[in-house]
């Protein structure tokens, strides 16, 4: 048994730092940056609910049916709280246009989005409630990843070991739990997750892994919400969480707690589909070829420096699939350069058919000996093009973070132009768009998160 002296365990440590926060003591930045995940999820989740892997967990969810607590976005169905955060969950992430931390690109945001729309919903919280619990699941869910990043990726784990953890510390603050209880959440949450990367990596996986994060932070929550205790210790004890993934650097796991917060420092939109690791690559070959005003058939090879080359992530050229081109680093330089920039066209089989940017595609090299990284956190550190000429001119350009990033500054502009450009795809009527939109934007003097709500539910007026 601990001794009263003994440091409590890391999730009771973790699980007293959120409940310390008291209403008021976020920053506006962080409830803003909260609001622009939640358009960024709900734009990501209209291009996505059309998906093949997302019909077939909506349908599957809809015909278990339960208890009728949380909307099923766009659909009008409703169902029980972690089968609706499922749902909803692997809609926004099959696109592939949700929302990453550069640390080590989990997708926090489509956790903390649909679980806290979702139990918010049942609990009739209001809207300032709804974004804090998503910045403090964000700041749990983050803080546990850095210390995983890279080993956890390395080991051949992925993203959601880590944001689970978003998942239920976002539940659990709306469900009120208190400290001991939402401790129990936590370490439920360590001991329930899965989810291998290369399945992620290639197929719909990665998706299916979104749902599951979903639901098991809200089944935990649940569980501890009405008694159910795991061991508190298993995050930091030997053979726990953190020594099977590989964490590192611990103590900052906990350490200057509300010094900053990372849902404003690492989240980043993605203001084009795809592997966030490529984005500021494809934005430095598209600089590239503009300042050279360059034409596709007078290119001679491509060379790529970027510091994702140390992750050994780059995908193969000539994408015939969603799946496929979102993980193609050789896609997004070629498709950049010939189309002035990557966007949500190229997810579509049109454009990775096209022959202008197949040809380029083998066109692309990389640097056999890229910059070393500064840190552990590759993703954070962009890359650089350089595009030969057959006439011997040379044309370079470097992005070290990508539009959208909490590092280069997030604007409400670019993910308004990404919510106009996606949401439509829900299928709601065409007043919807805007409805939906101004209602996140003024979420957070919502005396409930039903005026959002409702307005996702299809056929219901705002």
């Amino acid at each position: 048994m601990q001794s009263l002296s003994a440091t409590p365990p890391l999730a009771r440590q973790l699980a007293e730092h959120v409940l310390s926060i008291r209403d008021g003591e976020l920053p506006a930045l962080a409830l803003e940056h909260a609001k622009m995940s939640l358009a960024s999820t709900l734009a990501s989740a209209a291009a996505g609910q059309g998906i093949e892997s997302a019909r077939i967990i909506r349908e599957l969810e809809l015909a278990d049916g339960g208890v009728a607590a949380a909307p099923v976005w766009f659909d009008g169905g409703r169902l029980p709280l972690a089968g609706a955060a499922r749902v909803n969950a692997v809609a926004s992430d099959a696109a592939a246009s949700d929302d990453s931390d550069m640390r080590s690109i989990a997708h926090i945001g489509t956790i903390v989005s649909s679980v806290a729309l979702a139990v918010g919903e049942r609990e009739g919280a209001g809207g300032r409630a709804v974004l804090s619990a998503m910045v403090l699941g964000y700041e749990v869910a983050g803080r546990i990843d850095e210390s995983l990043t890279p080993v956890r990726m390395q080991r051949g784990f992925h993203g959601s070991f880590s944001t689970v953890f978003g998942a239920c510390v976002a539940a659990g603050l709306l469900l009120r739990l208190d400290a001991r209880r939402l401790a129990h959440a936590i370490a439920l949450s360590a001991t329930s997750i899965g989810g291998m990367a290369i399945a992620a990596d290639t197929s719909c996986a990665r998706e299916y892994h979104a749902g599951l994060a979903a639901s098991t932070g809200i089944r935990a929550a649940l569980a501890a919400q009405h008694g159910f205790e795991g061991e508190l210790g298993v995050l930091d004890l030997p053979r726990g969480f953190l020594d099977a993934l590989g964490g590192q650097a611990r103590e900052d796991i906990v350490r200057d707690w509300g010094a900053s917060w990372d849902i404003v420092t690492d989240m980043a939109i993605k203001l084009m589909p795809g592997a966030h690791p490529f984005h500021a690559t494809a934005e430095a070959a598209a600089q590239a070829a503009r300042a050279g005003r360059v034409a596709p058939g007078d290119i001679a090879r491509i060379v790529v420096s970027a510091a994702v080359q140390w992750t050994n992530f780059k995908g193969e050229p000539h994408p015939r699939n969603l799946v496929d081109a979102a993980h193609s680093l050789h896609y997004f330089v070629a498709a950049a350069i010939v189309d002035g920039g990557f966007s949500w066209q190229h997810m579509e089989q049109s454009r990775m058919a096209d022959p202008t940017i197949a040809a380029l595609q083998d066109k692309v090299e990389f640097d056999p000996d890229p910059p070393p990284l500064p840190d552990r956190f590759p993703h954070r550190h962009g890359g650089t093009v350089i595009i030969h000429m057959k006439d011997g001119s040379v044309h370079r350009a470097t992005c070290v973070a990508p539009r959208g990033s909490g590092a280069r500054g997030i604007e409400w502009r670019d993910v308004e132009d990404k919510f106009l450009r996606l949401f439509p795809q829900a299928g709601l009527p065409a007043h919807a768009t805007a409805a939906c939109l101004d209602a996140v934007r003024s979420l957070d003097r919502a005396d409930t998160v039903r005026s959002l709500t409702r307005r996702l539910d299809k056929g219901l007026e705002g």
